[in-house]
């Protein structure tokens, strides 16, 4: 394509609401644009950064053998109701109706909708396991956007979903799963560390979180100066820089951090809400395992500018 035919409308000026250097280089350099507060346009410079970080996670996901999949964005509240999350996931849920009254949610990650989809088709364990990704928009009502795609209220993001008939086998695809965002994120030359973190709404007794390393991160995370430990201040609790790492090994330092992944053990919070069960060797009726695993493709080409 000639120059000349190329739509970039760059800015001079920084717009007065940009407040991080992302934020402000995206919207000069003509990668976006703001609609309204929290929801932006892409545009073909930006896109194609996206499209690369995307195909990035694509690879790496297939390469580990998740199958590709993609689920509607718009999801019924019966499925929510089930998990006791339609008021349990708060205000960052974002309700609607459709024209017969029936209540509907702009879905923000999709346990439901899967653990819907493999009850229907999974009977045997012989079928395990089973992991399936998709790269889709999602949408969270955040009480204030900000940071540009950093923190919009639509984003991309690439949710992947593990199911097993035991804990030993989740554990195993856990680790799997967080040796293959080690290497999305090394593709991308980022300098990231994995750290404890809360499950939240999403649930589960173990999750790790991924972050970039930044000064304008919002999360504060602790870590060994030469062991392996390292946790967000939110599950670190009554620990401080300076003090003795946890596992035994050098003293803790702190940094802040974005976050652009997060990976989960679910456990069987979903296949027992939602009756998600198959039949093991011996012929009983047992709930699956479950993990859950989310990379921010749109957050990460924010992440990398800063």
């Amino acid at each position: 394509m000639y120059l000349s035919n190329l739509y970039l409308p760059t800015l001079k000026e920084t717009p007065n609401d940009a407040e991080l250097i992302s934020h402000q280089l995206m919207l000069r350099a003509g990668m976006i644009r703001k609609l309204t507060s929290g929801l932006y346009t892409w545009l073909p410079l930006g896109l194609k950064i996206l499209k690369k970080v995307e195909n990035i996670v694509r690879e790496e996901m297939n390469r580990v053998h998740a199958q590709e999949i993609l689920m509607t964005a718009i999801q019924p509240a019966e499925l929510w109701l089930e998990t006791k999350r339609w008021e349990e996931f708060g205000t960052q849920l974002l309700k609607m109706q459709d024209r017969h009254k029936r209540n509907f949610c702009f879905g923000p990650t999709h346990e439901e909708v899967v653990t819907d989809l493999l009850r229907n088709e999974v009977k045997s364990y012989k079928q395990l396991p089973i992991t399936l990704y998709q790269i889709q928009t999602k949408f969270r009502d955040e009480i204030r956007p900000r940071f540009g795609v950093m923190r919009a209220r639509e984003f991309l993001m690439k949710d992947a979903y593990s199911f097993h008939l035991t804990e030993e086998s989740l554990a195993d695809t856990y680790h799997t799963m967080y040796e293959a965002y080690c290497t999305i994120f090394t593709r991308l030359g980022l300098e990231f560390r994995a750290v404890l973190a809360d499950s939240g709404a999403i649930g589960g007794k173990v999750s790790q979180e991924m972050h970039v390393i930044a000064d304008s991160g919002e999360d504060t995370l602790l870590y060994s100066d030469t062991g392996t430990y390292a946790a967000n201040v939110e599950v670190a609790k009554g620990l401080h820089a300076g003090d003795a790492s946890p596992d035994g090994q050098g003293i803790l330092k702190q940094a802040k951090g974005i976050e652009v992944g997060h990976i989960f053990q679910l456990g069987t919070k979903y296949s027992d809400a939602m009756n998600l069960s198959v039949l093991d060797p011996a012929g009983k009726s047992s709930s699956l395992y479950m993990g859950c695993y989310g990379i921010g493709v749109s957050r990460i080409v924010a992440a990398s500018i800063e």
